[in-house]
């Protein structure tokens, strides 16, 4: 059958063809809707979770794998980090079944976090990563990916970037697979399965290095990487995943400009990693000059280069190296069009001149601020208030901020927020300003997704250590930044089948939190924030405020109705103090005086309580 899909939707129809067992994953932009669409679909015998970090989401997928089921774990590139330690782990191991990691990088910086390459981990890893182009080569090599898995015996890494994860197609896709209903108890290979002593783990090392070079015949085998010879001792073109794409479209679009390129060269990698060494030595033996297109790190550049010294071959290389190429931000055809110019050593077509303007240059600069309603405007109008109260000036009291909606703290009006690190990190980079006696009240906030994923075991070691400081967790009961995917603390009435919500109070309670130094507080009566955070600071140890509603962008979608939010005009004196206090985008000025935006709005009444002559009302709920 034939449907349009996203990249992300073909890795997902891909495991499926592919029939696998489990799939998990953490959120993550750009890699969320894999399983967003899988949670979606009706998929008796294949279990899909959203697991609490990813760590965790790749121990769940290696111990299908190690069974002997498909199994695949989605993240984005920063997820990678998390779950490391468990993942070479698996590689020096070795899986049963079909074991795939998909990995979504992010070159341009459109999700936030670092431009990490992680083409790097897999050569730290000595594991296979395959790179499709297109949306249909993603379906085909995921399926791929699966049979390559289990051929070499070991985890396969598939990688997309932004540009192909969410770029889509119409591409023929074949019917689901059914995974077997069970496995057989496997055997026990301590040998294999566990890192007891020095000698298992070189033997593991070394079947880990063996396992690659299986890969790399594999592909080899199967003519997956496209080359194509063009003049001899001419320009040859080395690229990789979604740059074999604009490299297509620059070379169509300098020849309809009248530029030759037609005896060009071309390598068209499928991966990275294993290196195509055979044919890779075959460009370098036929090309004199050699032109490498590939976003972030130079890794295949610096492969080239290697064989090409090896091989005592002089061929000039255009690249990073040369400067030809940006270690940074994302590729298009417009680059690579400057690159073969300069390859072939001709003036760019002047139609391609202008042809692509910075992208600042064509965006209105405004800061990302809090959907309207949002419950985090009212915590940090109430921090910022319950500073006040204490007499501090926000400036000079150190807030660390942590990923999620709630590190919009950083953006007017409240720019409350001095630090955002990773997932959970605000807690123990609090702890270590703490150590340092600095003098300032020492503040850590955290969303409750993001205390599930990675947050707990640094409020664990505050308490332990006994740490005077306040956390706040912003509660809003959904993985919100990512697309409203549910976690350990979301409603019951949103679980998914037999999954169980946690009460998140009860959690920090266990993790050491007294009830004396608890406060659970509603973000929509910001001054009862503003009351906790001046207790908080008044006392010593450990102190947690849990600031808690529901998004609301979901408690519309659940038809969660809050009383209406009325402004009286005739009392509007203009101050603006409801904008520059809670920079709500649903506040408009009129002419005499402000409005509120019945189609924004979510009444939430945060600016009535900040109006100083009562023009805005809001209703008791």
């Amino acid at each position: 059958m034939k449907k349009t899909v996203s990249g992300n939707e073909a890795i997902a129809y891909g495991a499926l063809r592919a029939g696998v067992k489990v799939v998990s994953g953490y959120p993550g932009t750009p890699s969320t809707e894999v399983i967003s669409s899988l949670l979606k679909m009706d998929l008796p015998g294949t279990y899909v979770e959203w697991s609490t970090n990813e760590k965790t989401a790749f121990e769940v997928a290696a111990g299908a794998a190690l069974a002997g089921s498909r199994a695949l774990c989605t993240m984005k590139m920063s997820g990678l980090n998390v779950c490391y330690d468990s993942l070479i782990g698996i590689a020096y191991s070795g899986c049963k079944g079909g074991l795939v990691v998909y990995v979504a990088d992010d070159p341009g910086v459109t999700a936030g976090m670092c431009e990490q390459d992680t083409r790097g981990f897999a050569l730290m890893s000595d594991m296979p990563m395959l790179e499709p182009c297109s949306v249909a080569e993603t379906y085909e090599l995921t399926k791929f990916a699966f049979e390559l898995s289990e051929q070499i015996g070991g985890p396969v890494f598939v990688r997309l970037v932004t540009n192909n994860s969410q770029s889509h197609a119409c591409i023929e896709m074949e019917e689901r697979i059914l995974p077997p209903e069970s496995q057989p108890l496997p055997v026990r290979d301590t040998a294999k399965f566990t890192k007891a002593g020095a000698a298992i783990c070189m033997t593991q090392h070394r079947d880990l290095i063996a396992r690659l070079a299986k890969a790399e015949e594999i592909i080899a085998q199967q003519d997956r990487n496209r080359m194509r010879l063009g003049k001899k001792d001419g320009v040859g073109i080395i690229s990789v995943g979604i740059t074999n794409g604009y490299q297509n479209e620059a070379l169509e679009s300098l020849s309809e400009a009248g530029v030759d390129v037609s005896e060009i060269s071309s390598l068209e990698l499928i991966a990275s990693i294993p290196f195509a060494k055979e044919k890779i030595e075959t460009m370098i033996s036929h090309c004199s000059t050699l032109l490498i297109a590939e976003e972030l790190e130079g890794h295949i550049e610096k492969y080239v280069y290697m064989q090409a010294y090896k091989m005592g071959k002089q061929v000039k290389i255009l690249g990073k190296e040369d400067g030809t190429y940006e270690r940074i931000g994302e590729y298009d055809a417009q680059i690579l069009r400057k690159g073969i110019c300069k390859a072939l050593d001709v003036a760019l077509p002047e139609c391609f001149a202008d042809f692509k303007a910075a992208p600042e240059d064509n965006c209105t600069k405004r800061p990302i601020g809090f959907c309207a309603g949002c419950p985090h405007r009212g915590t940090y109008m109430g921090i910022e208030a319950g500073l006040k109260k204490a007499g501090l000036k926000k400036k000079d009291v150190l807030i660390t901020g942590d990923i999620g909606c709630t590190i919009l703290g950083i953006s007017p009006p409240f720019e409350i927020l001095w630090t955002e690190l990773a997932m959970g990190a605000s807690i123990p980079l609090a702890q270590g300003f703490a150590y340092s006696n600095i003098p300032s009240p020492i503040i850590a906030t955290i969303g409750d997704s993001t205390f599930f994923h990675a947050g707990m075991t640094g409020l664990v070691n505050a308490v332990q250590h006994h740490i005077n400081m306040t956390v706040v967790i912003l509660d809003n009961g959904w993985t919100a930044m990512t697309g409203m995917q549910v976690n350990p603390g979301t409603v019951q009435s949103c679980q998914m089948g037999e999954w169980q919500q946690l009460d998140l109070i009860q959690v920090v309670k266990g993790l050491g939190i007294s009830e004396e130094n608890l406060y659970v507080v509603d973000p929509y009566d910001h001054l009862s924030v503003a009351d906790a955070v001046k207790e908080c600071l008044e006392k010593d140890g450990v102190k947690l405020i849990l600031s808690r509603r529901e998004c609301a962008i979901q408690a519309a979608r659940r038809k969660v109705k809050y009383s209406p939010v009325k402004v009286i005009p005739e009392k509007c004196i203009m101050c603006r103090k409801c904008i520059h206090v809670s920079g709500c985008p649903a506040i408009t000025l009129g002419e005499n005086s402000i409005a509120l935006d019945p189609s924004t709005c979510n009444n939430c009444g945060l600016c009535a309580q900040v109006c100083p002559v009562g023009a805005i009302e809001k209703q008791a709920e």
